[in-house]
């Protein structure tokens, strides 16, 4: 497996389960967490794209209140701690990825002779 099938099967995995975590979150979970989105459905079709993206903080979220963790006045109140690690590890993700990109060398196939393009009937 080369580098872009595993790029491609990463992101086809994340989608998967951000898929799950969506059709799971968005009709039973945001219901049990925020007491106005209670028969507010026709907003939830326009979080999906949000949800698919960020399913493990949604998760995390979901855990917290549902177990109560969380203060009832820290609720709504946006995790900061985390996301300073997010935004680290995803900026190493592109550099590294923007690294492995340009250093990774593609091979010409050997067997084929290069043809020069003519000009068109139209010119």
């Amino acid at each position: 497996m080369d580098v872009a099938q595993a790029l491609v099967m990463g992101m086809q995995t994340w989608g998967i389960v951000g898929a799950l975590v969506a059709a799971v979150f968005l009709t039973i979970g945001i219901d049990r967490i925020d007491e106005d989105a209670r028969g507010a459905y026709a907003f939830r079709p326009l979080l999906i794209p949000a949800v698919l993206l960020i399913w493990p903080i949604i998760l995390w979220r979901w855990w917290q209140i549902e177990s109560e963790r969380a203060a009832w006045a820290a609720r709504y109140r946006a995790v900061r701690a985390p996301y300073g690690l997010a935004v680290c590890l995803m900026s190493i993700g592109i550099v590294v990825i923007v690294f492995t990109g340009l250093s990774v060398r593609q091979t010409w196939p050997a067997g084929i002779a290069p043809v020069q393009l003519t000009k068109g009937a139209s010119q």
